[in-house]
């Protein structure tokens, strides 16, 4: 059992460095193709979408209920490597590169929750701290291009590409070889078209999701606009010649101390409480970004992102641990996959509407907008004052 989880954390890791490898590479692709400066949040939207669709189809059919959770893990991170691939290709046009990422996203949908699903089969006590690793792992993988992409300066930008997909097939395997179906695994032998529906019959349940649903609302679009973040202060002030790429890297995979943390401290506070501390630390850096984004002191300008890249996740293991513990037992696996569909789907809004205020609100105040997700999860978490902590 020691190893199953060190195991996971790795696999999850190798596997979700697709999911921002796009993003590290922007600048290049533009570059050759001669996109807009817009084409980053359509290459975020993407692959969320794919996400989206992905999660949807396996809640709507119960994939990783009915299938050994390892098998759709490997399968999954075999197909998403081979379309991550395909951005790669020589002569590669703007709407294939969308494709492909969507693609990606599409089977990436078989690795994040699946993920988290194989946790809980193996973890009954102590899952907040099991997903706070697994959750870690996400934050890590995520950033994980934006270093790849400083460290390979001076080479093509494919390379990042090439790694990423190796990255992914190494995760997939070390599951399908190293981690059986767990103890606490029930199958589900049958179709059950509405079992995604069941969970959100139960209170405590919609108030964990909702608590999620507004925690997502500011996290992948502060994880998309750290660049953009980054590139305008070092336009408004050039001699401080900021490194964007590994800023970006550190800013995001900071965040995955915070989740092993914050999933550590729920063992003494309680879940619920450890995250409505998180949520409005986090909401807390959405309404005080102005005071910050453009301060003249560099130091206190990277110290408050680091800060919010803290606080920004801190409290993802924690919502998925409540969904967890509240989802029927016989489809936990859907139950997560299905919040996770919704979650991804409030990413794509969010990070088109602040995409689509950029050149019409000063983005020093921009940002604020962001706090609207964690004041609405702070309503639905401290709304419900019963529920399992």
């Amino acid at each position: 059992m020691r190893r199953i989880l060190p195991i996971i954390t790795i696999s999850q890791f190798l596997c979700t460095s697709l999911w921002f490898a796009g993003n590290s590479i922007i600048a290049d692709i533009a570059k050759d193709l001669s996109l807009e400066p817009q084409f980053l949040a359509h290459l975020t939207s993407a692959i969320q979408f794919g996400f989206i669709s992905g999660t949807l189809a396996f809640a709507i059919f119960t994939v990783s209920d009915r299938f050994s959770p390892s098998l759709v893990f490997f399968c999954s991170s075999i197909l998403a490597g081979l379309f991550n691939l395909g951005i790669s290709i020589d002569g590669i046009h703007s709407t294939e590169i969308l494709i492909f990422r969507f693609l990606t996203g599409f089977f990436l949908a078989g690795i994040y929750p699946v993920g988290m699903k194989i946790a809980s089969d193996y973890y009954k006590a102590g899952l907040g701290k099991s997903l706070g690793f697994l959750v870690g792992a996400l934050v890590l993988g995520t950033a994980f291009p934006h270093l790849l992409k400083n460290l390979i300066t001076g080479f093509p930008w494919k390379y990042v590409v090439y790694s990423t997909t190796a990255l992914s097939l190494l995760g997939g395997l070390c599951i399908l070889l190293l981690i059986p179906d767990g103890p606490y695994r029930k199958s589900s032998q049958q179709f059950n078209f509405t079992a995604f529906l069941k969970g959100f019959q139960q209170q405590n349940f919609r108030s964990a999701s909702f608590g999620y649903f507004g925690h997502m609302w500011e996290l992948y679009t502060f994880w998309a606009f750290v660049p953009v973040i980054l590139a305008a202060y070092r336009n408004r002030y050039p001699e401080t010649n900021l490194n964007i790429s590994l800023l970006s890297f550190l800013i995001i995979a900071s965040g995955g101390l915070a989740c092993v943390f914050s999933g550590l401290v729920s063992s003494y506070f309680g879940t619920k409480k450890t995250a409505v501390i998180a949520l409005t630390i986090s909401c807390l850096c959405c309404l005080l970004s102005p005071l910050f984004l453009f301060s003249p002191s560099v130091i206190l300008f990277l110290t408050f992102l680091f800060i919010w890249g803290l606080a920004v996740i801190a409290d993802s293991p924690l919502f998925s641990t409540l969904v967890a513990h509240n989802a029927p037992e016989e489809s936990r696996g859907t139950s997560l996959t299905i919040v996770n569909c919704i979650g991804f789907s409030i990413t794509i809004v969010s990070i088109q509407f602040i995409n689509s205020l950029s050149d019409k609100m000063d983005s020093q105040y921009l940002y604020m907008l962001l706090a609207i997700g964690p004041l609405f999860g702070l309503f639905a978490l401290l709304k419900n004052k019963s529920g399992k902590s």
